[in-house]
């Protein structure tokens, strides 16, 4: 049996053989040029599967940093603006403690309650502020509209309870924000589980104290009224009084649970209270404390007036200050989270560039050594091809 070849099978065969052999020159050239192994999915189809996943997981750490860098400079600023509340508060007190000086007279009280207004409107600035979008800091939610609106008493907040969040971490949403109600208004006020005062109606020089707790903490309220300069009654909630007690200036009162003492002159009819602590906004403790020092004290019975409002003051800027300084601790603890997730995010980016690195980066000297070898095999194939196709029968033939 004899095979017979034709010319044109002989052309087209070697022809189509030396074109792959071309390509595949191409392709290594193409990698040696990307330093790539996979250029192309049909490269390797599970490989570039993997680098796909790995890709796709490297672009959403990348992402997550992102966000980080965000919340922490949204984090830094409310740091920030609740440093100016602390500071603001501090002055405040120390102001409140030049005012319960004997020696001063009503017009320098005024210039206290002044610099007092000046703290005020400076409060007001740093409840409303805003970031570099224009949102503002401390309305929750409601970022579009300022969330303190200034009244009589104090300030009225406008804005929500909602705390803005964003994901820093494949499994952490952080809050980036705290809503101005629980920076600002969320105070207890006298000792932050008790409030002694003196009623705004007495005529006599008696000064309370804050009270002291004795015995299990209770709900109740108690009124200490007196009966003449020397006797008072003490009445618990809606109770009938007690019988007349004798007073005397500085001897300590048992009340319920408590102990508390009133020192100077009463006068009959003059009335003290000690409750649970209320809540009472920062605006409203800065209005009434400068409302306090324009009234003028001339008599022994508005400079007790004056006493107990100052003392009251202090009280309720000192658990402003603990408020103010627990919110601080909050985004403090957060600042700190996000430094400690971006390292771990720094380690999945070099894990994932390492895992990249694996599967696709090419190995120069075996792609090299590779090359040489494909370039020998084209060249031995276009050599024995052009010797093929010239070969004829005419040449045989004398």
């Amino acid at each position: 049996m004899t095979i017979r070849i034709s010319t044109n099978s002989l052309f087209s065969t070697s022809s189509g053989r030396l074109s792959d052999l071309q390509a595949r020159l191409n392709k290594m050239q193409e990698q040696i040029s990307l330093g790539k192994r996979i250029t192309v999915p049909s490269d390797d189809p599970v490989g570039a599967a993997q680098v796909l996943e790995l890709t796709q997981g490297q672009s959403i750490n990348n992402q997550f940093a992102v966000n980080r860098n965000n919340a922490k400079a949204a984090l830094e600023l409310e740091e920030h603006m609740l440093q100016g509340v602390t500071t603001l508060i501090q002055n405040a007190q120390t102001l409140v403690v030049s005012a319960g000086n004997g020696s001063l007279l009503d017009q320098e009280r005024g210039f206290i309650a002044t610099e007092l207004e000046g703290h005020l409107a400076d409060l007001f600035g740093l409840a409303n502020s805003r970031d570099g979008e224009g949102n503002y800091i401390f309305g929750g939610y409601k970022v579009n509209d300022p969330p303190f609106v200034k009244t009589p008493t104090g300030a009225r907040y406008d804005g929500d309870q909602g705390q803005r969040q964003l994901q820093v971490g494949p499994m952490r949403n952080l809050e980036i924000n705290d809503a101005g109600n629980r920076v600002f208004e969320d105070m207890r006020t006298g000792t932050g589980l008790l409030t002694t005062s003196a009623a705004a109606g007495n005529r006599g020089t008696g000064i309370i104290s804050n009270a002291a707790i004795k015995g299990s903490l209770t709900t109740d309220t108690y009124t200490i009224a007196f009966t003449s300069a020397t006797q008072y009654t003490i009445q618990r909630n809606g109770d009938p009084a007690s019988p007349p007690i004798d007073y005397v200036s500085g001897q300590s009162i048992s009340v319920g649970p408590y102990e508390l003492t009133i020192t100077g002159m009463p006068a009959t009819d003059d009335v003290f209270r000690l409750e649970p602590s209320p809540k009472q906004d920062l605006f409203k403790t800065m209005t009434d404390l400068i409302e306090l020092l324009k009234r003028p004290a001339t008599s022994d019975a508005d400079k007790a007036r004056l006493a107990n409002g100052l003392n009251m003051a202090g009280n309720n800027l000192a658990n402003a200050l603990d408020n103010v300084l627990t919110v601080r601790a909050g985004v403090g603890a957060r600042l700190k989270e996000v430094d400690a997730l971006d390292t771990q995010g720094e380690e999945r980016d070099t894990l994932y560039a390492k895992s990249l690195q694996t599967l696709q980066d090419l190995d120069y000297t075996k792609a090299i050594s590779d090359l040489s070898k494909q370039q020998i095999i084209l060249e031995a194939a276009q050599q024995s091809f052009v010797k093929t196709s010239g070969l004829s029968l005419f040449n045989y033939m004398s």
